[in-house]
């Protein structure tokens, strides 16, 4: 049971890192399933993998709580109308997702659910995200350029404050303007229903594995015009319905089929969610931080790195080199 309880607290650690960082999960499960297996029966684990995303998005709950409240007593009517609305276009970024996954769920991981696939879509995500953070310092680069330039000569002193401001902060400000011209949603509240339907159709990509749903989302939501923390704040959002709903199907399947958990399979699950959640509070924070300061280009590098890695396994692999 401990050994078993180790092996789901690396994976629940995984899962909370990678499910929120765009460097997709499945690529990385792929990888750790090939050296750390769980011992359980085949229905538990396919239970285990989905039920410990609901760690993850406890964490967002909890990092969220009041901003996704609407009956917050701390809200007034505006507010809370506000949040009323937020829920709104969560619920419409899910419609094109739930429909396709429902559909189509089963034949995408009888036919996609291999190592060339994954290691596909980790690549050519990871170069969607280089290629795209090129073109967005391209547009920074323009419109910083296109900003008014300060008045010289008489007229700036004339015009100049008694202090002027430290050329950092200047810069500051200046980038800041430059990032509102080519990000016309620069809060997730700004987000209406044709943008939010539009990531939700991005949303729909990750049903092949390797793709990341949120890396999938934030390249939807920038491509639409959100700013990075915008785009990054909807995925979260997003998730909450998909992989509550997934994860109550999955245990009503396994309800269904009258399957039961032993006491180390019980002891298994416990370990992945609370690791799984306590990891993703960590990474969240993380890529909040992050974002403020960087664009997307290093996740970029990572997905290619570890599409190259999970390509490399499948080749020793079938070499025989590797079990």
């Amino acid at each position: 049971m401990i050994i078993e309880a180790l092996k789901s607290l690396l994976i629940g650690i995984v899962e909370g890192v990678t499910e929120w960082l765009p460097i997709s999960s499945t690529g990385h499960m792929i990888l750790v399933d090939d050296f750390v297996q769980l011992q359980v029966s085949p229905e538990f684990l396919a239970l285990f993998l989905v039920v410990i995303q609901i760690g993850a998005i406890l964490a967002v709950l909890t990092l969220y709580f009041h901003k996704l409240n609407p009956l917050s007593p701390r809200k007034n009517v505006d507010e809370k109308r506000a949040t009323w609305r937020l829920w709104g276009m969560v619920a419409i970024g899910c419609i094109p997702a739930a429909v396709v996954g429902i559909l189509l769920d089963d034949w995408v991981n009888a036919h996609f659910y291999n190592k060339v696939t994954v290691a596909a879509m980790l690549i050519l995500y990871g170069v969607a995200f280089i290629v795209m953070e090129r073109r967005n310092r391209r547009r920074m680069r323009r419109a910083r350029a296109e900003q008014p330039s300060a008045p010289r000569g008489r007229h700036a002193r004339v015009q100049a404050p008694a202090r002027t401001a430290p050329a950092h902060a200047c810069a500051a400000n200046l980038d800041e303007a430059a990032e509102r011209s080519i990000f016309r949603i620069a809060d997730v509240d700004d987000i209406d229903w044709k943008t939010a339907l539009k990531i939700g159709c991005f949303q729909v990509l990750a049903i092949i594995p390797g793709t990341s749903r949120s890396g999938a989302t934030i390249i939807g939501g920038m491509l639409c015009g959100c700013s990075r923390t915008a785009a990054a704040e909807f995925t979260f959002f997003l998730a909450i319905p998909i992989m509550f709903g997934w994860g109550l199907v999955k245990c009503i399947k396994f309800a269904a089929a009258g399957l039961a958990m032993t006491a180390t399979e019980a002891v298994v699950l416990a370990v992945g969610v609370v690791s799984a959640f306590v990891m993703s509070v960590v990474s969240i924070k993380f890529l909040m931080g992050y974002i403020k300061k960087n664009d997307f280009t290093a996740f970029g590098w990572y997905r290619i790195v570890v599409g190259a890695l999970v390509l490399g396994v499948f080749a020793l692999q079938t070499a025989g080199i590797l079990a």
